[in-house]
């Protein structure tokens, strides 16, 4: 399947999906190894230390510290990498209603963490606004 670029397209065919489970955001020094107990949805490497986010219970199980208790909507539509604005359009409506959002995107779909609370909020302005095409 080809990438979509097109702004109004990949708002159309966004078809969000909500994705079970609590995921929180952990960090653990730059050089320290990832326990072999975790199976971390995403690492990322900052100078800092290395954040990785997991589920929740995976972080109580091993006594990491974490922040941002979350759920994870994917955004369905193959978006391309180097797509204009789709992100924009996604997470400034979402701010507009006063939810925070931490926006990755990987090389098929675009992943939105959004505070556990504000997910059933968040999935219903993300569907209107695929329905609607209303930037």
């Amino acid at each position: 399947m080809t990438p979509e670029r097109d702004l109004a397209a990949l708002l159309r065919h966004m078809k969000p999906e909500l994705r079970p489970g609590i995921f929180v955001f952990c960090t653990i020094a730059p050089n320290e190894r990832i326990p072999a107990a975790l199976n971390p949805l995403l690492t990322f490497r900052e100078q800092e230390g290395t954040t990785l986010v997991i589920l929740r219970e995976e972080a109580e199980a091993t006594g990491l510290s974490y922040a941002f208790a979350s759920r994870l909507i994917t955004l369905t539509v193959h978006s391309a990498l180097d797509a204009v604005g789709f992100l924009a359009a996604t997470t400034a409506r979402l701010a507009a209603a006063g939810i925070s959002v931490n926006a990755v995107s990987a090389f098929h779909h675009d992943h939105l963490f959004v505070p556990a609370n504000r997910a059933d909020g968040a999935m219903v302005l993300l569907r209107t606004m695929s329905e609607t095409r209303n930037l």
